[in-house]
């Protein structure tokens, strides 16, 4: 396992810059709000609070998609490398 990207008191925006493929992962546990002005300044912790959501959960779900997209990106390149 890689290093782990995603904190409880990071907002839910910079995950998203992070990697906006994880998305659905909030909409899959109710969050739809993600574009909402209050998620701008929103933790995790905080989102999670609200939505009774297990901020633990959410992070490793996170953490997994997120290496996942890793995975298949290096793997997209890979391919495209040896296509040139």
């Amino acid at each position: 396992m890689s290093k782990q990207v995603f904190t409880k008191d990071m907002l839910i925006s910079d995950i998203l810059r992070i990697d906006i493929r994880l998305a659905p992962i909030f909409m899959s546990m109710g969050m739809n709000c993600l574009g909402c002005p209050a998620s701008q300044f929103e933790s995790l912790e905080q989102a999670c609070m609200v939505h009774g959501q297990d901020p633990d959960y959410i992070l490793t779900a996170l953490q997994a998609n997120y290496e996942r997209f890793q995975k298949l990106d290096a793997e997209k390149s890979n391919e495209a490398e040896a296509e040139a």
